[in-house]
């Protein structure tokens, strides 16, 4: 992995991103609903003081508390319909000919990680050659005029697209991509609504390798991702497949010791998977979601999001006390994952 926004696996330290807009615009807050403000301790905890109850707040069960959502949207058969793209906010993106600048660089770096000494030394041999052979041969080689040409040897040989043929190609996917089904996702989560809340610099923290297709449909919409996991092979494979999507200048991941060291970043959104905080135990998986509350951006939000139906290693119950004082959201439907979502206040 490169250096970047989020840069080193081992202790480097990651941009933080900021908090709330200063320019007034629609942003996460906007998107979630505030019904709920549930208080009493984190995991297992009792509730509301001495002798509180412990669970979902009033009205929570038997249903689903749902999102509010911005003006102009409605939710047909569960699925939220979100307005129309010219009455939404539009953000910064990161402009088409750097994305593909990118993506050239990422392939040369690709093929030439796949070289021996010996073959590379033999195409900067090529390059020598070819550079005192043409009209520039008179000119001082200097290091980076040689780098430059080795580069333009090796596009050449991988025959990489033009700069419109790439554009043409990569408009299609990037739109195919912003769509949860492209990654297996369910369409009822609020995950899509909160990707396109997001501003490009914002930054999004998943925990766990398999919500990594979560990541990467938020790196569609061109917001920053990063993703952390005690999986060197998980961290790895996202990494590639990311890489692969062209979404690699969005995405990317960190090796760390959960509830241990934890990387210098301030989230808007962090997404977390409830199969890898329960198989920490009680203590460590304390410690992390505390960790994560502190780090997150003021009037962030956090989605724990199931990866499959079956799964509910973690009670809601003591989602519901862990989030003690923030505003809660969830989802309680038969035969779905069933998400929760909390609101820093």
């Amino acid at each position: 992995m490169t250096g970047g926004w989020a840069s080193g696996r081992t202790g480097k330290r990651a941009d933080g991103q900021t908090g709330r807009r200063a320019d007034g615009r629609a942003g996460m807050q906007d998107v979630c609903a505030h019904p709920t403000v549930v208080r009493g301790d984190a995991w297992g905890g009792p509730a509301g003081g001495e002798g509180g109850g412990a669970g979902p707040p009033e009205g929570a069960r038997g249903g689903e508390e749902r999102l509010d959502r911005p003006t102009g949207d409605r939710e047909v058969d569960g699925t939220v319909q979100t307005l129309p793209q010219s009455e939404r906010p539009q953000r910064r993106t990161q402009s088409l000919r750097r994305e593909y600048e990118e993506f050239i660089l990422q392939r040369i770096e690709e093929y030439k990680e796949q070289l021996s000494r010996a073959e590379l030394l033999g195409i900067g041999d090529d390059a020598v050659r070819e550079l005192d052979a043409g009209p520039q041969g008179q000119l001082v080689l200097t290091e980076v005029l040689m780098l430059d040409h080795v580069d333009r040897i090796i596009k050449q040989r991988l025959r990489l697209p033009s700069f419109r043929r790439w554009r043409g190609r990569h408009l299609k996917l990037r739109q195919a991509q912003q769509a949860p089904t492209h990654w297996g996702l369910p369409t009822d989560t609020p995950l899509s609504e909160l990707a396109r809340a997001l501003e490009h610099e914002e930054l999004t923290l998943i925990v766990g390798s398999r919500l990594a297709p979560a990541g990467f449909l938020i790196a569609a919409h061109n917001a920053k991702v990063l993703l952390i996991d005690q999986d060197m092979a998980g961290v790895e494979a996202n990494e590639s497949r990311a890489a692969t999507e062209a979404l690699g200048h969005n995405f990317q991941a960190l090796v760390i010791s959960l509830g241990g060291w934890f990387p210098d970043v301030n989230p808007n959104l962090v997404v977390i998977d409830p199969l890898l905080i329960a198989s920490l135990g009680t203590a460590t998986a304390s410690t992390l979601v505390n960790l994560l509350k502190s780090q997150t951006a003021p009037g962030g939000v956090h989605l724990v999001l199931p990866v499959v139906v079956e799964e509910d290693p973690i009670p809601k119950e003591v989602w519901y006390r862990h989030y003690a004082g923030w505003e809660v959201n969830s989802s309680v439907k038969v035969g779905r994952p069933n998400w929760i979502l909390a609101t820093q206040p």
